[in-house]
């Protein structure tokens, strides 16, 4: 889908309008487009199709191109996994391009980071300053990476609580999908690093003072987002490690538990199946036999379950 947006101001403030036809100043969203408006957003921007299809691509690595007034920018950007459970995210490239009167943002899916901008949600947001915009989508896109990243760790805390007493599979495949997380996070903040640091270098767009400072501040974000990344990373693998082995440990003291009152049990029907037998035993013609084996029995039991529990097996 190809929409396009401008920002308008009259006497009640600024405001964002969707437009039916192009105009210079204006914001091009394109999102999942198909092929007729990926070759008509490249003749907006002047740029090959092949340049804009390549925000497409999943497997696309963030990268800066920059030639004759167009500038191409390519961002991992994180989105949930739709169906998964809560906590679970993934990353997909965001394509932001740049020319003399339009900006072009380009991705798979919709994005919430986007959608902020749509909304209304973004103060001091005007499409006809693109650079001033493509340095908000990069500050928004760090704020989001933060975001996730605090309700991943706030995911695996949930978990850790459960898993203190539990002996199935189930929390520690969702701490994998947490890990996986923070991986794909991981590899794509560093990534979107190079590129942040290729436009404070070369400055491939016109900046102003201010524009630099945001740079820096976007820079910064990036650089906390990478740092969080890599700490929750490491206390997560530490945990699933250590909670392997607390659900190995649970499942060891059940079946103890278990064996120990097999062994308890195992005296009366051993008892039982002596007079069962077809000779001759004592208390064969006594008629309280019953009661007294009954109570013999329950007393081995007694002594045995006894000596168990002074031994730490039941």
């Amino acid at each position: 889908m190809l929409r396009i947006f401008k920002t308008r101001q009259d006497t009640t403030g600024t405001f964002i309008e969707e437009l039916d036809i192009i105009e210079p100043g204006a914001w091009l969203l394109c999102t999942d487009p198909e092929e007729g408006e990926i070759t008509c957003a490249a003749g907006i921007m002047e740029m090959a199709p092949e340049d804009i299809r390549a925000a497409l691509d999943e497997e696309e690595r963030p990268r800066i191109e920059s030639e004759e007034g167009k500038t191409l920018i390519i961002i991992d950007v994180p989105v949930r996994i739709p169906g998964e459970p809560t906590g679970t995210f993934s990353t997909v490239p965001l394509g932001i391009a740049i020319n003399d009167q339009y900006i072009l943002t380009i991705c798979l899916q919709d994005v919430p980071i986007l959608q902020d901008f749509v909304d209304g949600k973004v103060k001091n947001f005007y499409t006809f300053k693109k650079t001033r915009f493509l340095l908000q989508i990069l500050y928004r896109n760090a704020s989001y990476y933060l975001t996730y990243l605090r309700q991943i760790d706030r995911r695996s805390s949930e978990v850790e609580e459960r898993l203190h007493a539990s002996m199935r599979n189930e929390e520690l495949i969702q701490l994998l999908n947490l890990e996986k997380s923070l991986v794909y996070f991981s590899t794509s903040l560093k990534s979107n690093e190079v590129v942040l640091e290729k436009i404070l270098r070369f400055k491939p767009i016109r900046m102003f003072p201010d524009d630099e400072d945001l740079l820096e501040d976007v820079i910064i974000e990036n650089k906390q987002a990478i740092e969080m990344a890599n700490i929750y990373s490491n206390i997560l693998s530490g945990m699933m490690d250590a909670f392997a082995s607390i659900i190995s440990n649970n499942l060891t003291i059940v079946m103890k538990f278990l064996a120990s009152i097999t062994i308890v049990l195992a005296i009366p029907t051993m008892i039982a199946s002596f007079f069962g037998m077809n000779v001759g035993l004592p208390f064969a013609q006594n008629p309280m036999a019953f009661g007294i084996i009954l109570i013999f029995s329950m007393v081995i039991s007694a002594l045995l379950a006894l000596v168990l529990v002074k031994k730490n097996m039941l």
